[in-house]
């Protein structure tokens, strides 16, 4: 299977996943849906890029990735918002619900809310 093919396959199975989550009440939104390279470096060093007026500067934090092979480099994930009444959840049964959806649509299916360090309840991919 080409990349192509595979990512038409994860933007099919996407469009599912925001329709099954509407049709139970989660509004959804783009978190991240690509990420570039200079992302991916800075997320796993751990730096965040500030703007003030016309000049930049790096900031050091902690780091958000594990990896330098994002799934969102090959455009295989997106990580989305989640709302409830119009209010931003983060922990809900729902979210659960999408979760276990997602993976059932394609055997290839990855979702972050089941892993441990990071738990990422909100990241959905292809591997």
């Amino acid at each position: 299977m080409t990349k192509s093919e595979k990512q038409q396959i994860f933007t099919l199975n996407i469009s599912y996943l925001i329709h099954f989550a509407f049709l139970r009440g989660l509004r959804l939104t783009f978190g991240e849906a690509s990420r570039t390279y200079d992302q991916v470096l800075l997320n796993y060093y751990g730096y965040e890029v500030i703007k003030s007026g016309s000049s930049i500067s790096l900031n050091k934090k902690s780091p958000v990735s594990k990896t330098l092979n994002s799934k969102h480099l090959e455009r295989l994930a997106v990580d989305f918002n989640f709302f409830v009444d119009g209010k931003l959840v983060h922990k809900h049964e729902l979210i659960n619900a999408v979760g276990d959806f997602w993976k059932q649509l394609n055997p290839n299916n990855v979702w972050g809310g089941d892993w441990k360090v990071p738990h990422d309840p909100y990241h959905f991919e292809m591997k």
